[in-house]
């Protein structure tokens, strides 16, 4: 007759698993995308908000440190990459509807940009944070590969670049409609373009929930900002260092 496992055994197997991080990342999101779903897809029930708390309240119940966490979520985070890449395919069945707005996008790209990083720098440097704090400030306003990539070219750290990137993108998906919409703006195509400079890839996925011309400007904005903050702000920040 087989002897049976103390339920305690069976947990510090399952919390020693990477399958099991995987589970907990995916099943955490699935049942925030449910209540998201349920809510009337509400911006204030926003699922990735939900996964975030609810994934920190699981591993720091069951005691599992972040890198062997990391083990089972890197399948996930590897993705994160492809699916920016996948970006294109919007990006490229909108070029038509592009057209006539180019410049207009453009100029709302740079300017929203430069507000949000010198915006988050001042209020960074106002609240007496480390320089390391402020440093990763600069390219939390692009999608996350892009912007782990920026901070590793401007000797910041990518993890608190991650990690202010990811809260970017939850407060603007959460917020920026009610912004919107207290400003009556009320043209799809403005909407969709403000949320994908202000919340990247979590503002896209909530535009294209909502509307799908709004969702493939939003596409084309954080792509196109990726691109110019990528090649810009290094050489930027390089030149303010050299000169004061």
């Amino acid at each position: 007759m087989s002897k049976r496992l103390p339920i305690s055994e069976i947990w510090v197997y399952l919390s020693g698993d990477p399958l099991f991080a995987l589970i907990i990342t995916l099943a955490t999101y699935q049942l925030g995308y449910l209540l998201y779903v349920r809510a009337k897809r509400n911006p204030l029930v926003n699922p990735v908000a939900i996964s975030v708390v609810l994934t920190s309240l699981l591993i720091s119940v069951l005691d599992m440190p972040y890198e062997k966490y990391f083990e089972g979520a890197q399948f996930v985070h590897f993705l994160l990459g492809t699916a920016t890449v996948a970006l294109a395919v919007p990006i490229y069945n909108g070029f038509k509807k592009m057209q006539g707005k180019f410049f207009q996008i453009l100029f709302a790209l740079m300017v929203g940009s430069a507000v949000s990083i010198a915006s988050a720098v001042a209020i960074a440097t106002w609240l007496g944070a480390s320089q390391s704090m402020i440093g990763s400030m600069y390219a939390k306003s692009v999608t996350a590969p892009i912007a782990m990539g920026i901070a590793e070219r401007i000797h910041v750290s990518p993890t608190l670049t991650a990690v202010f990137t990811v809260i970017t993108g939850m407060l603007g998906a959460i917020l920026a409609p009610y912004i919107l919409n207290a400003l009556k703006i009320h043209q799809w195509w403005i909407r969709g373009t403000a949320i994908g400079v202000g919340a990247h890839g979590l503002g896209i996925t909530r535009a294209f929930s909502v509307n799908e011309e709004a969702g493939i400007f939003a596409s084309m904005a954080m792509g196109l900002n990726g691109v110019i903050s990528a090649i810009a702000l290094p050489l930027v920040l390089s030149y303010i260092r050299v000169r004061f």
